[in-house]
């Protein structure tokens, strides 16, 4: 099956703190994924990052 998002060592720094470090993802096409964590673990920065 196809990729539909496929990310490997995304990063992502504001200044010196890293909001997301080194995600390795990949959702197949026709896969239903969630984000779940807490408060501050990335999950609204990561998506804007594969947008």
């Amino acid at each position: 099956m196809t990729s539909a998002i496929r990310t490997t060592q995304l990063s992502k720094y504001f200044g010196d703190f890293a909001a997301v470090d080194s995600l390795d993802l990949e959702v197949r096409a026709g896969e239903v994924f969630g984000f779940l964590g807490p408060n501050g673990a990335g999950k609204s920065t990561t998506i804007r990052c594969l947008l």
